[in-house]
């Protein structure tokens, strides 16, 4: 084995999943909204080596986000750093967000397959085929503009456990709601903002071919996920409701957003400070700081919330909220939100420049 080899080699990690394969010899499309979107994505596909403009000069040592959407940019702390410092910590910011939607959507691709082979109606296969080559897509897309920027972070710890919690349960309806709806959605918001923050055309038009490809793969998880939510026998709806609830917790226990708890500490972040020359410790004093000054770090308008506005809303659409995980997210101090307004015009938009707020 050649020295490149043995080094990609060390790259890959695998395990075994539970998920069964599930022939279906009725070639009969049953659901019309589902045969409506599988039309629209035959329709919509898109080359991103051909459709975007690579030629597009990316300078890797500046910032991909603009200063009035760098949600850190009003910690005291980080005005006293010297301006090309500032500008070094944004740059790397930007790459680090761009680096786990990299890893996010092999993920996606992952989750797709399984979809693909597992889900048991023919009309849920051949949508499920068509979010694979989107996902296979985007994961070509990410890679290459990352390229350009010549560093790619690892994955965040949390992105990993969320999606192989999902692609390690036994069920596919776990694996839609866990990819489609918590996955999807925290991507969705983040392409979203990010698509709004960046000063980089190349990035805007690339997020912008993502985010058609991403509003169908949500709407997939209402349509085809709902119904069979509604015909499961009860005691299976709770085990469902179950995986939703803990695999949101996994997202909440990350940031700490909705709880007003300490976020998870990102080792990823941590590369961020150390590669802006920026001393971890230092950081946090700067953020006690700031809470102590009574600094909230608000989002600027028209920032899509993806707790709220996208994931917490679709899982209560299909019934995969119930009775009892109410009580249990009650029991955790979060707020169920079910305004489907912001979820409905994103998978409305056949653009990927839809303007919310």
């Amino acid at each position: 084995m050649s020295s490149e080899a043995q080094s990609k080699s060390h790259d890959v990690e695998t395990y075994e999943t539970a998920m069964e394969i599930a022939w279906q010899f009725d070639y009969e499309i049953g659901i019309d909204k589902l045969r409506s979107l599988y039309s629209k994505s035959k329709k919509q596909q898109w080359d991103g080596e051909a459709d975007l403009d690579w030629s597009i000069e990316v300078d890797p040592s500046k910032p991909l986000i603009d200063d009035d959407r760098f949600g850190l940019s009003e910690m005291p702390f980080v005005k006293r750093l010297s301006k090309s410092q500032q500008e070094t910590f944004r740059a790397h910011v930007g790459a680090q967000r761009l680096s786990q939607f990299l890893h996010g959507e092999q993920g996606a691709l992952m989750t797709a397959a399984t979809l693909t082979h597992a889900v048991p109606d023919y009309e849920g296969k051949l949508y499920a085929a068509t979010q694979t080559m989107d996902e296979a897509r985007h994961v070509e897309v990410f890679e290459r503009y990352l390229r350009k920027l010549a560093v790619i972070y690892p994955m965040s710890p949390f992105l990993r456990e969320l999606i192989d919690t999902t692609l390690k349960s036994e069920s596919w309806i776990k694996v839609a709601i866990g990819m489609n709806m918590i996955v999807e959605g925290l991507a969705l918001g983040a392409f979203h903002n990010m698509r709004r923050a960046t000063s980089c055309s190349l990035l805007r038009s690339l997020l912008e071919g993502v985010l058609r490809d991403e509003s169908r793969h949500v709407a997939f998880g209402n349509v085809y996920v709902g119904k069979t939510i509604a015909e499961l026998h009860p005691d299976d709806r709770e085990d469902v409701a179950e995986f939703a609830f803990e695999a949101l917790m996994l997202m909440v226990r990350s940031t700490g957003r909705q709880t007003g708890k300490p976020p998870a500490p990102d080792p990823t972040f941590r590369l961020v400070l150390e590669n802006s020359e920026i001393d971890p410790a230092d950081f946090l004093a700067g953020m006690m700081e700031a809470r102590e000054q009574g600094i909230e770090f608000e989002q600027p308008p028209g920032t899509v919330h993806a707790f709220k506005d996208l994931m917490m809303p679709a899982l209560a659409r299909v019934g995969a909220i119930t009775d009892r995980t109410r009580e249990k997210f009650a029991d955790e101090g979060i707020r169920i939100f079910e305004d489907l307004s912001v979820l409905e015009a994103m998978e409305d938009d056949e653009t990927g420049s839809i303007e919310i707020g």
